[in-house]
């Protein structure tokens, strides 16, 4: 089945807010097999809503709208899907039904009315999060999917109406496992398994890029679960067989948990030193549920000053070598694990711009450090690009060489 997602609303074309829908559930509809080859943006104005349907209806077997669902006068999908599929629009009393819920008992604007109209045999998708229902057109062999604009009602509404529909239409069941790599970047990996993707039919390997980490997703179709599993069991070993190392979690976990999860698996206790990301590195680590079992404090040590007094750090290491250095970063680590009594320390320090930079010392260039067991492993980054993101991708840097050291 070809796919075509929608989105209505001139608040998008204006760029006034983010078109979050459209990865969503273009992510969804590739985990069940459904083909999207078209993202469109419409405004809200009858005859260009209308002519979007009429091309987008040529192209696809499918088309999911978002937005345009709300009780105002320019809230026209559905009446223009209606239009479309030459279906009147009937009041209906399950979805007037379905607003009024939403208020509970308080008083109704009269405008809500508006969103008890469906077009005739259309069936009613409740909204639980919202008043907007959806709705589903069935007709001529094409199938038009309005869901309403909220990200925090659309995805809800998919899941519980859309999704089960569709994979009991499509006759098969698609798994999914998701691979999160850090310390490497896309063309690497992607060159480590060229051959299993180039092959890839049943299941399918597919990369996406993500700020400072990269994602596999292996997806297998089968008639049922197990079997998908078992499809794509031999790909996902392989994949791990070559890439285990940059590997950090599967499906949800994120690069923090996998930290905590295995610091507390080992019984360790972490602890932080900071000077360019001023924090970041312990508020990522922090960031997930149940941190405080490993991680003991965050130390914020920008000046040269509280390098010496509340790390250690050598006055003859800072005036030698300078606050951004291979000695610095090893001595922070050291000294804030030994200050706070912690397992493994972690540090950072370097120059995150935009200014301060110099031939030698340029912007971008950072050193992180991991102080365990008895050693303490120093990495040099040279990071291009905005303060922000070179503060982001040095966390993202340190975390993974956390994992490294405990490996």
């Amino acid at each position: 089945m070809k796919a075509e997602i929608m989105a209505v609303g001139t608040e998008l074309l204006l760029g006034d807010i983010l078109n979050t829908n459209a990865q969503y559930l273009s992510r969804e509809l590739a985990s069940l097999g459904t083909e999207v080859y078209y993202q469109t943006v419409v405004g809200d104005n009858p005859e260009r809503l209308l002519k979007a349907f009429s091309l987008a209806f040529e192209r696809a077997d499918m088309v999911i709208t978002t937005g345009g669902l709300g009780p105002t006068d320019d809230d026209i999908t559905k009446e223009i899907g209606g239009k479309y599929f030459e279906l009147e629009m009937v009041e209906n009393e399950d979805a007037i039904k379905n607003v009024m819920d939403y208020y509970n008992g308080r008083e109704m604007p009269e405008s809500n009315k508006k969103q008890g109209l469906i077009p005739k045999g259309a069936k009613v998708f409740y909204n639980h999060n919202g008043t907007a229902p959806g709705c589903m057109i069935e007709k001529n062999g094409k199938i038009l999917i309005m869901l309403p604009g909220p990200p925090y009602e659309t995805q809800p509404m998919f899941e519980e109406y859309v999704l089960p529909f569709l994979k009991e239409k499509s006759g098969f069941t698609i798994v999914s496992k998701v691979l999160h790599l850090s310390g490497i970047g896309e063309s690497a990996a992607a060159e480590k398994i060229a051959d299993i993707m180039s092959k890839s039919e049943n299941p399918t390997v597919a990369p996406y890029a993500k700020p400072n980490e990269m994602i596999f997703r292996v997806s297998a179709r089968a008639e049922n679960e197990d079997n998908a599993k078992d499809i794509m069991k031999p790909v996902v070993d392989e994949i791990y067989k070559r890439l285990g190392d940059y590997i950090y979690g599967e499906d949800d976990c994120t690069l923090e948990e996998a930290v905590v999860k295995a610091l507390e698996k080992k019984g360790l206790t972490a602890a932080a030193a900071e000077s360019c990301t001023g924090g970041l590195i312990a508020g990522r680590i922090i960031d997930f549920p149940g941190a405080s079992k490993v991680f003991i404090d965050g130390v914020v040590s920008y000046s040269n000053e509280s390098k010496i007094k509340r790390l250690g750090v050598k006055s003859e290491t800072l005036n030698k070598y300078g606050a951004v250095s291979e000695q610095t970063a090893k001595e922070m680590a050291e000294g804030v694990k030994k200050a706070l009594s912690a397992d493994v320390g972690i540090s950072s320090t370097g120059v995150a711009g935009p200014d301060g930079g110099t031939k030698e010392k340029p912007v971008g260039l950072v050193y992180i450090a991991v102080s365990f067991n008895g050693n303490t492993t120093v990495k040099k980054l040279n990071i291009k690009g905005s303060r922000n993101k070179i503060r982001n991708r040095v966390v993202t840097e340190a975390l993974n060489l956390v994992l490294n050291v405990l490996k």
